[in-house]
This record gives structure tokens, C-alpha cells and sequence, in this order.
């Protein structure tokens, strides 16, 4: 058995004084997942709820050619900070990182609400995503603070169903809120519902702070904001500029900023005292992988979904609700298999398998888009996504957990926190390019459609650039059947692009190495938190906890089984104490 590499000597943040232990009952846990679940229906509710509305969005503010960035902008926004929550949270506790986000979120709904211009409008996204980056990673962290992974399947099956009501609810609300009102309620509706899950968060949500004399990595988090954007403009470049030419000297200054930026960011984590994304958690094979996993998913399947509903709107002739309605087979899939394997995953104790079939169905279904066309019956279209969805819940919850096991119990923030990253670097990336290539072959069919066209014959609304479902339907034929055609044209090649990605996470699914789920949750293993049971409770000795558990784990990857300790051999580090929930 192969000794790991010594890692830095960790110096523990030190609990509030004013602050007793938690009891983690039954009560106490499901308030807390319910702060969780108001603040991730929001943040779920707004990645889908513009789906249906941005054609109608881009064609009234004149993105039409720059419609990818609504959707790159939140998730670049999200990327960047998600590392940053979760150090934060790792270092100084969860609960004011959490409220803050929420606060961003909701403030940054209102201004994209009353948005003048496009450009405007993409300023709010990305604001937007600096709080939904805070929602999405705090939660996933909490859940391992207050719920052994053990027994993390019950409660990821009532999120993963919430996620999928947000994920229906969106494309509809969206679609009616475009057709009967105004789009502009697809981010005010946020403020009702932020402000409730503030309050909640606020009265229910009671995390210990912590006190910390560790240095903060600024120039780590400045890098890595830099660096990350660079890269997402090398994505977006063509959409910004019309074309790759590496004879243009501000392509070539770009590309050799992002890997500087780069090649900077890796050379100051691995000096830095608590760096934002330590480099010692690339020697856990687990994370390795399941990050990879994560980051191909992020470019093959968010790419792919962003576009769905416009196509149905314009080359399929539905209307904006109807294509929300159309989206739903997609979200029963994902919520049918999310929640059975969190409930299989917490009675067996066994979870690779779920993301290699996962993966499995979605590389398949892809290849099986390849061929939608412009008169796809929608019984097609409808067991297309509903198999999509289906790999989806089987294999996006299961990485998480995953990595959440396999790490330190102090470092649960940081390392769930850099598996999302890489998968939300992987989302910007994949839409940034997947939009380049779809919207470089719209414009081009597009423009071979107006070509000739007279202005009179067009009508006064028609263009390119400013093209909404309602403009095409009011077109005189043969015009409108181009457009439709186009746009089909457009999309269902594009997909292959995406194939190898997602083949290749299916490949990565059989090399991550199961590790027997623990049995106490990270903030009981870090001694912030006690487990209420019906005698006595468990009380993990926060000096014992601090070594390696799961029978050798960090001896094989420089990890450990994270969450808290194995009770194969945490319970010799335990004192039963009484407790009154």
C-alpha cells in the first residue's frame, strides 16, 4: 500500500463560543432542509424559467445573435463563486455566506425585471448567478453537515422531486408569463419567493459561526475569476466577433492571458496557506474522477438543453407555454430515477452503478437527437427527453455524494464546492461553444432565407436579428417554412459535436472506486453538532474525528470517507452522552 503524501498541518476554525452544540433531531434537520428547499426552488426556478421566454426576450431586445450569453453569463457568474461560498463556508460556518446569497439573488431578479437593453439585462444575469452559485453549493454542503451520507438518500429524493417541480414549474410560468403578460415576470416572480426563503433561512437556518486567524487567499480568488472568464471568452469568441482568426492579435493576447491566468492560479494554490481550491484534493481518485464526470456532463448536457425549447417554438410552430408543457416528460424522467436511487442508494449503501447507467442513457439519447427535424411528431420528441431526463437523475446527485464521501469532514464546503465548479466551467464552456456553432449555422441558413427577399414581403418586424416565435407565425410562405427549416437545420447536427463528451463521462463512470458510505454527519465528526436519539447520542470526539477513517482511504488517495467518520471505527473515538432534543 502506497504512504500519501504528508498534507499541510490543518488548523481547525474555532466554533463561536456563544454557541452550544446542535442537536441534530429529527425536527431540527428537516427545518433546516426546508430553509434548503425554498432557497433551491428559487435558484432551480430561474435556470428554468427564462428557457421558454428567451426568444421572445432576444427578439424584443434585438440578442438574437448574442442570446447564448443570457444563459453563459449566470452560469460563468456561478462558477466563479462557488468555490468561493464554499471556502467561506468551510472557514467561517454556512449561515450569513447562505443569506447573502439569497439577498444578491432576489435583488438582481427585481433590476433584470426591469431591464431596458439586452446588455442591461445580461449585467442582472450575471448578478443573479453570484448569488445562485452561493444557493446551489451552500445547500449541497449543508445537507452533508447535518445528514451522514448513509443516509443522504431519503433527503435527496424530496429535493431531487423539488428540483424537478422548479425545473416543470419554470418553462411553464415562463411560458405564460410571455404569453398572457410580460416576460419581465420571469425574474419578478423571484422577489416574493427570495424574500420568503430569506425569512426562512433566517428564522430556521441556525448554523454555528466560526472565528478563523487564516490568512484569505485574495490573489487565488482574483486568478481564478480571471481565468475563468478568459476562458469563457475564448469560448464565446465567435459569437462576440463573427469568426476564430488566429491572425487577430486580441484572439492571440486572450489565449495567452487564459493560460497564464491559469498556469498563475495553480502555481498560487499550491503555495497558498488555505488556498481556495486546495490541489491536494486532485490525489483523491474519487474526486478526480467524479470531477471529470461533472465537468463532461456540464458541457454535453446544459449545452444541449439550454436550445430545446427554442427550437420547439420555432421550428416546430409551438407556442411559448406549449413548449414549456413539452418539457415535462424531461423533468418526470429526472425525478422518477432521482428519487429511487436516493432511496436504493441509502438502503444498499452502493452507488456507481447508478451513474453508469446514467451516463449510459444520456450518451445514447443524444445520438438519438441527431436526428429531430422540423416535423418530429411530439411523441418522439416527449420519449426523447423523458430518457434524457431519466440518465440525468440517475447520475447528477450520485457524484456529489460521491465526492462529499470521500473527503475530510472539514473540507466538505471546498471539495463539494470544486466538483460543481468544474461542472459549471464545463456548463459555460459547452453552451458557449454549442451556441457559437448553432447560432454561426442559424444565421447562416437564416441569411440564405432573407436573401432576396424583399423588405414588403418580409414585413416590417422580420430580420435576422430580431426574430420572435410571434414575427414567424405571421410570415407569408414559403418565408416562414425557411425559418422553420432553419432553425431545425440548425440544431440537430449540432448535437454530435456533444456525443464524444458524454461518452467519454460514461467511460470515467467505471473507474470511480465505491467507498462504504459513513454513518455521522460533518458537523457532528467536526464536534459542532450532536445527534439526538431515543436513550443516548453519539457524540464524536472532535480530537479523535481528526484522523483517517474508512480503513485506509487516504492511504490510497489522500482522502478519506468524508461526512463524518465510519462507525467500523468511529465508534471507539465516541462518548455516550444524553441529550434532550
Amino acid at each position: 500500500m502506497s504512504t500519501p503524501p504528508e498534507a499541510p498541518a490543518e488548523t481547525k476554525p474555532e466554533v463561536s463560543a456563544d454557541r452550544a452544540p446542535i442537536v441534530l433531531d429529527r425536527r431540527t434537520v428537516w427545518l433546516i432542509i426546508a430553509a434548503l428547499m425554498a432557497s433551491m426552488f428559487l435558484s432551480s426556478l430561474d435556470q428554468s424559467i427564462i428557457s421558454t421566454a428567451m426568444p421572445t426576450i432576444v427578439g424584443e431586445l434585438n440578442g438574437v445573435e448574442h442570446q447564448g450569453w443570457l444563459i453563459t453569463i449566470y452560469i460563468l457568474a456561478v462558477a466563479v463563486v462557488m468555490p468561493l461560498y464554499g471556502k467561506a463556508g468551510d472557514v467561517w460556518g454556512r449561515r450569513y455566506p447562505f443569506l447573502v446569497a439569497i439577498g444578491l439573488f432576489t435583488l438582481a431578479s427585481a433590476g433584470a425585471g426591469f431591464a431596458g437593453t439586452f446588455e442591461e439585462l445580461v449585467a442582472w444575469r450575471g448578478i443573479q448567478g453570484l448569488g445562485g452559485g452561493g444557493l446551489m453549493i451552500l445547500s449541497q454542503a449543508i445537507v452533508a453537515d447535518i445528514v451522514p451520507a448513509r443516509e443522504r438518500g431519503k433527503y435527496m429524493g424530496p429535493m431531487g422531486a423539488l428540483f424537478g417541480v422548479a425545473a416543470v414549474a419554470g418553462p411553464l410560468l415562463g411560458g405564460w408569463f410571455t404569453d398572457s403578460h410580460d416576460w419581465r415576470w420571469s425574474f419578478w416572480i423571484n422577489i416574493p419567493i427570495g424574500l420568503l426563503a430569506l425569512a426562512i433561512a433566517w428564522f430556521t437556518l441556525r448554523l454555528p459561526s466560526r472565528r478563523s486567524d487564516k490568512r484569505v487567499d485574495v490573489l487565488g480568488a482574483v486568478l481564478m475569476a480571471v481565468a475563468t472568464s478568459a476562458l469563457i471568452l475564448v469560448a464565446t469568441w465567435e459569437s462576440m466577433v463573427g469568426e476564430y482568426d488566429l491572425g487577430d492579435s486580441r484572439l492571440l493576447a486572450l489565449l495567452a492571458g487564459t493560460v497564464v491566468a491559469w498556469v498563475l492560479f495553480v502555481i498560487v494554490e499550491l503555495r497558498a496557506s488555505d488556498p481556495v481550491l486546495p490541489m491536494r484534493l486532485f490525489r483523491n481518485s474519487v474526486f478526480t474522477v467524479s470531477t471529470l464526470i461533472g465537468l463532461v456532463i456540464g458541457m454535453g448536457m446544459f449545452a444541449a438543453l439550454g436550445f430545446l425549447p427554442t427550437f420547439l417554438q420555432m421550428a416546430t410552430g409551438s407556442g411559448v407555454t406549449e413548449s414549456g408543457l413539452l418539457m415535462l416528460p424531461m423533468m418526470g424522467g429526472l425525478m422518477a430515477t432521482s428519487i429511487a436511487s436516493g432511496i436504493a442508494i441509502t438502503k444498499t449503501g452502493r452507488y456507481k452503478a447508478y451513474s453508469i447507467v446514467g451516463l449510459g442513457i444520456a450518451t445514447a439519447t443524444l445520438v438519438w437527437m441527431t436526428t429531430i427535424t422540423a416535423d418530429i411528431s411530439m411523441l418522439q420528441y416527449s420519449a426523447m427527453v423523458f430518457v434524457l431526463g431519466a440518465g440525468l437523475g440517475l447520475v447528477m446527485q450520485t457524484i456529489v455524494l460521491a465526492v462529499q464521501n470521500a473527503v475530510e469532514p472539514h473540507e466538505l464546503g471546498t471539495a463539494t464546492s470544486a466538483n460543481n465548479f468544474f461542472r459549471e466551467i464545463g456548463a459555460a464552456v459547452g453552451t458557449a461553444l454549442f451556441s457559437s456553432i448553432f447560432t454561426s449555422r442559424l444565421v447562416e441558413e437564416l441569411d440564405g432565407v432573407f436573401a432576396g427577399t424583399p423588405a414588403t414581403a418580409a414585413g416590417g418586424e422580420a430580420a435576422p436579428s430580431s426574430l420572435t416565435p410571434q414575427v414567424v407565425q405571421t410570415l407569408p410562405e414559403p418565408l416562414r417554412t425557411g425559418i422553420v427549416e432553419a432553425y431545425a437545420d440548425a440544431l440537430a447536427p449540432a448535437f454530435w459535436y456533444l456525443v464524444p463528451l458524454l461518452a467519454l463521462g460514461f467511460v470515467l463512470a467505471f473507474f470511480i472506486r465505491e467507498i462504504a458510505l459513513s454513518d455521522v454527519a460533518g458537523m457532528v465528526a467536526r464536534g459542532e453538532a450532536v445527534t439526538a436519539a431515543p436513550a443516548e447520542t453519539l457524540v464524536v470526539d472532535p480530537e479523535a474525528s481528526a484522523g483517517p477513517r474508512n480503513g485506509g482511504e487516504a492511504a490510497g488517495d489522500g482522502g478519506v470517507a468524508g461526512g463524518g467518520a465510519d462507525t467500523s471505527t468511529g465508534e471507539a473515538d465516541c462518548r455516550a452522552t444524553s441529550a434532550h432534543a
